[in-house]
């Protein structure tokens, strides 16, 4: 065996385990889950609930809704009630009617109700004309310069490039985002618009 190829030691394994009946097969798995590390394990899955549960209470909505979408069994954590209710809870946000044990997700869809009854308004964006954007200039120093090599003066002549804090886009629209799952308190932003 020692003197054997991967290959020929493989298709003896192979053939081994083909004759060999479901007691023995559940053995071998055995035998070969204690030898082989685990690369990747599940948290959730190995801690008791309670503490997963603590740890999905740090998150806040967003990514909670975020952790939903891992696997089922984060989505079955990341909707109990117990996490949701805490933060409807903070916010004063109660519900009128008493779930029965078999509703699963009621609180959730509660704050999310109540993030939309908030009606949050958009903040005004500027028209085109109403934009401006202001031209910087470098400072002058009383330091004398010193010259740059032949080769960076023919490119800065060439083109004038845009300093790292301004982009060719005068209006940019990737900076308003409207989520109702912010972490942000929705009492403060209804009254700051």
């Amino acid at each position: 065996f020692d003197k054997w190829t991967d290959g020929q030691r493989r298709r003896i394994l192979v053939d081994l385990l083909e004759r060999c009946s479901l007691s023995q097969q559940k053995f071998c798995a055995k035998q070969l889950q204690a030898r082989v590390p685990v690369e990747a394990v599940d948290f959730t899955t190995r801690l008791p609930r309670v503490l997963s549960l603590y740890i999905f209470s740090f998150l806040d909505p967003r990514s909670l809704c975020r952790c939903a979408q891992v696997s089922w069994h984060w989505k079955y954590l990341s909707e109990l009630d117990q996490l949701w209710m805490l933060k409807c809870l903070r916010f004063g946000w109660l519900i009128n009617f008493y779930p029965t044990p078999f509703e699963q997700g009621v609180w959730k869809q509660h704050y999310i109700e109540m993030v939309r009854e908030l009606r949050l308004t958009r903040p005004k964006t500027p028209s085109k004309d109403e934009f401006v954007v202001i031209d910087v200039q470098p400072v002058k120093s009383n330091v004398p310069e010193r010259k740059l090599p032949l080769a960076a003066q023919r490119t800065s002549r060439g083109r004038k490039e845009l300093p790292p804090w301004r982009s060719s886009d005068r209006n940019p629209t990737d900076t308003i985002r409207y989520n109702y799952l912010d972490n942000y308190d929705p009492i403060e932003q209804a009254r700051q618009a």
